[in-house]
């Protein structure tokens, strides 16, 4: 993966459950930076955007207001989050995009039916692409499995996100992504 301006992760519940603090340094010993409540400034070719990493809402201790306590209202800002229907909570701030996973898509989808089972805070938004105001989301379904090792009429998915330069100035997500 070539990314110039690092890899950086937060925490999700599965994470936070077993050993966060061993993951963490695995994490980092791979040079992907771990966000905890924190945020920081991202600049390529005079362009700047801030990335906020929130610690896990379900099972971590989540601080939006820390974590957006630095940054001016005035600039583009990407969350990360892993419990998408914390969305709500983030739409409350300047945030321009947040990127989540957790929910796995419902992993098993049932024809007619739907995913039989979603995690507490991945009820809302599924999967896919979702707007909030001013806030755009995307979750993620992502790759693995939880408990069952199965995936059902729920693809896989890596997602690709180009950012460009809106003419406000700020970072704006693009109307369609690639996954």
């Amino acid at each position: 993966m070539s990314a110039p301006l690092g890899v950086f992760a937060v925490l999700g519940n599965h994470d936070a459950d077993t050993d966060p603090e061993f993951i963490v340094e695995c994490l980092q010993a791979n040079h992907i930076q771990v966000m905890r409540n924190s945020s920081l400034p991202l600049e390529r070719q005079g362009q700047r955007l801030w990335l906020a990493g929130v610690d896990d809402v379900l099972e971590g201790d989540p601080d939006l207001d820390l974590t957006m306590k630095r940054i001016p209202s005035n600039e583009a800002v990407v969350a990360l989050v892993h419990e998408p229907d914390y969305a709500r909570r983030v739409a409350e701030h300047t945030v321009d995009l947040q990127l989540s996973g957790h929910t796995h898509g419902g992993q098993i989808v049932l024809p007619l039916v739907g995913p039989p089972y979603l995690p507490p805070l991945g009820r809302l938004y599924v999967k896919g692409l979702y707007k909030l105001g001013s806030l755009t989301l995307y979750t993620n379904v992502g790759l693995g499995t939880i408990r069952i090792p199965i995936r059902l009429n729920c693809q896989p998915e890596v997602t690709l996100f180009k950012l460009r330069a809106a003419s406000d100035g700020k970072t704006s997500p693009p109307p369609e992504t690639r996954t």
